[in-house]
């Protein structure tokens, strides 16, 4: 294979070198919510103490600053959202400024490596050919990415699809290991199913001397039908598998070797982080070839799948595994002191203190231990401190080392600067809190400050998903739906206080992911149904509209409480309601192009029709063709003359000595994504997010602030919400 160079560079902020843009526009702030999501894999660095890495499925790679007290998004000058799906990360063993990073969300996306001279201020970029699957089952398996001890100049990266990988020269070219025996089982994504390929690699330190190479590599292959323990004893020159070890139905998923030769392996029948149901926990002494079965817990049946791993490097024998997604009594963290000889169980010492993100309560009494944990790692240099994952949060302790006498053991979210969410839709009201939020998997929030996590996510019922969310024109009453997060929950809520109280809403039949929409007094909700439905009472009754297409999703006008609009995709056309949307007439529509290719097909999907606030039949609709705009009802639309094509749009507070909401959208100009800002309607636009502030291009949902001029919140498809404002006071002033 012909070696791949580094194709390009990008420099983030604070890295010296950078040649650094003209100041922005804006200033760019994440709302904190504080996690959120799962984070596959945490890794301390061996070279400083108080350094560590953490990368996650889809929001990028952080560093830890230790001096700062927070985490820092890595990845965030990114255009290209495939590399924030990180799929392992390798702090250099000798030189604490050096750090790597494979990076592709799925295998339908673009990969490369990363290489990072100033601990990921800023990176250099080499596109590879081979997938990755950072966002994909088999995600919490690892490290993948290996530096050698001994010669920090030769890397090895274990692939999904195409075997082994390695780099002679520091990461700067990559070519596959053609004596490594599993070749891989094809490099045809995006076509064939995901694999998982060589889960990791570990190298033997003391089989070398330092700027000597490390003779003694080990590999573990996680694809069912290969060999699952490949070993090199001359510097990867030649390769062969290793015999032993526990039955061939479990698959290696991650593996650490101390100082002493010993190889310490967790074992699951999957790679999950779901569909795992037996596992074991082996140890091989590489100089005399001998396995142990050293399985905590074995009890009756199967042991459950294990999957983090950790080793204490300061004391031979000492380590830490958990177990993933395990039903007997849920995930458990085991302590061995000798080797794993015997075990402590850790789930019954500790106890969560989520004070400062306490949406992660869920609305019990106490947070959960953790599910998904495939992270699992003690500091190298302080063997009290330790960390592991959840699919929601990192939580961190500093006194581990108290369960070896029986203490209680305290931990918190280890999570300040990490947003690792994504945001389906958001709605800023004209009073009381400035945001409210619907997001993926941990349904959604009031934020009464932007800086602190809230104090608890949607209640009466729960969500998984908040799918949509509608805030009365003239009324402090929202609505919600989504995907509930216990069966037999409603899928509508509606609130009278803005969002702090709830109360679940009848429908007409179960729903799932059906959008509503309430009218501008708070009076009539519509509900998306094959027939669409309203409600005056609350949902005690319910009665079909007339007039409207199916499946329609009715848009309210935000002044008028008696009209609303729908989109009739197939005639290129608008229905409109004025009898509080029992009956609908088809209106002309004349100047709005052809829509029948572009109805959503998700209701997570922005959906292309918006009233403005403020405004009786003040119409807007985004479409390939460009932005239209009707301010007669929707009987006749113009495209304004500033050239943009919006994919969603959000409404602001109108500029100094204006009257008009400024317009926010995400959408091109040619071939440049971003977020735009327009304070003429439409006429001109200001790109408003800069080159340090790309977040992958992963936008979902954008919602202005009818209070703060030029504030805008973006929701992101793994970067949580940022919040973008104006960064001169001029530009506050005259917009």
């Amino acid at each position: 294979m012909k070696p791949l160079l580094f194709a390009l560079s990008v420099a983030l902020a604070g890295s010296p070198a950078a040649v650094r843009p003209p100041s922005p526009a804006y200033v760019w702030r994440s709302v904190k919510v504080g996690g959120g999501g799962f984070i596959p894999g945490v890794v301390f660095s061996r070279a400083e103490r108080g350094l560590a890495y953490a990368r996650s499925d889809m929001g990028g790679a952080y560093r830890w600053d230790a001096k700062a007290g927070r985490w820092t998004p890595l990845e965030d000058a990114f255009a290209e959202g495939s590399w924030f799906g990180v799929e392992s990360i390798a702090p250099d063993p000798v030189d604490p400024d050096v750090v790597y990073a494979a990076v592709g969300v799925s295998r339908h996306a673009p990969s490369a490596i990363l290489r990072s001279r100033d601990r990921g201020d800023s990176w250099d970029v080499a596109p590879v050919p081979f997938r990755m699957g950072g966002n994909e089952d088999g995600r919490g398996l690892g490290e993948r990415l290996a530096i050698d001890p001994n010669d920090t100049s030769i890397l090895y990266f274990g692939s999904r699809f195409d075997g082994l990988q390695r780099s002679l020269d520091h990461g700067r070219t990559w070519a596959k290991v053609q004596s490594f025996p599993w070749k891989g089982l094809g490099s045809t994504p995006p076509h064939s199913p995901t694999r998982a390929g060589v889960g990791f690699v570990v190298f033997d330190p003391s089989s070398g001397a330092q700027g000597q190479r490390s003779r003694t590599i080990i590999a573990g292959v996680a694809d069912p039908a290969a060999p699952h323990l490949i070993r090199s004893d001359d510097a990867g020159a030649t390769w062969k598998a290793i015999p032993g070890g526990p039955d061939t139905s479990l698959l290696p998923v991650q593996a650490q070797i101390d100082n002493n030769g010993m190889l310490y392996v967790a074992y699951s029948d999957a790679t999950g982080p779901n569909g795992i149901k037996a596992g074991a926990v082996f140890k091989l002494d590489t100089h005399t070839g001998a396995w142990t079965d050293i399985t905590p817990d074995k009890g009756a049946g199967p042991a459950p799948g294990y999957m983090g791993l950790s080793l204490d490097r300061s004391r031979p024998g000492v380590l830490v595994v958990a177990t993933v997604d395990s039903t007997r009594k849920g995930d458990v963290i085991w302590r061995s002191l000798d080797g794993g000889r015997t075990w402590r169980d850790l789930r019954g010492l500790s106890r969560r203190d989520v004070s400062a993100t306490p949406f992660l309560l869920w609305g019990k009494r106490e947070a959960d231990f953790g599910w998904w944990m495939a992270a699992l790692a003690i500091d190298p240099f302080d063997p009290d401190t330790a960390v592991y994952t959840t699919g929601a949060t990192l939580y961190a302790t500093h006194d581990l080392t108290d369960a070896d006498r029986s203490r209680p053991i305290t931990w918190k979210p280890w999570v300040e600067g990490i947003e690792q969410t994504a945001v389906i839709t958001l709605a800023s009201p004209q009073r009381g809190p400035h945001l409210i939020s619907g997001f993926g998997d941990i349904g959604g929030f009031v934020h009464d400050r932007l800086d602190a996590s809230p104090t608890e996510m949607f209640q009466s019922p729960i969500f998984n998903n908040t799918d949509t969310l509608d805030i009365a024109g003239r009324a402090d009453v929202v609505v919600r739906s989504g995907i509930a997060a216990h069966s037999g929950d409603a899928t509508v809520a509606v609130s009278q206080d803005l969002g702090r109280t709830w109360t679940p809403l009848p429908t007409p039949s179960p729903v799932k992911g059906a959008a509503v929409t309430l009218s501008a007094d708070g009076g009539t909700i519509a509900l998306m149904t094959p027939v669409p439905m309203i409600t005056h009472d609350l949902g005690r009754s319910w009665r079909g509209v007339v007039g409207a297409p199916t499946a329609s999703r009715l848009v309210a006008d935000r002044q008028d409480a008696q009209r609303f609009y729908a989109l009739d995709f197939d005639a290129s056309a608008i229905v409109a309601s004025h009898d509080g949307g029992s009956t609908f007439i088809r209106l002309a529509a004349h100047g709005l192009p052809a829509m029948s290719a572009q109805r959503p097909t998700s209701p997570e999907s922005p959906w292309p029709l918006y009233a403005t606030p403020g405004r009786s039949g003040d119409l807007w609709i985004t479409s390939a063709d460009g932005l239209f705009h009707s301010t007669d009802g929707g009987r006749s639309f113009r495209r304004p003359g500033g050239g943009l094509t919006a994919e969603a749009l959000g409404f602001g507070k109108p500029p100094p000595h204006g009257a008009y909401p400024t317009l926010f959208a995400i959408g091109s100009k040619g071939r440049e994504r971003a977020i735009w800002r327009s304070t003429d309607r439409g006429a001109s636009w200001l790109r408003i997010n800069d080159a340090r502030h790309e977040y992958g291009r992963r936008f979902r949902s954008i919602s202005g602030d009818p209070r703060v001029f030029g504030r805008v919140y973006v929701g992101t498809d793994g970067r949580g919400v940022v919040y973008g404002e104006p960064s001169s006071r001029t530009d506050q002033e005259h917009g």
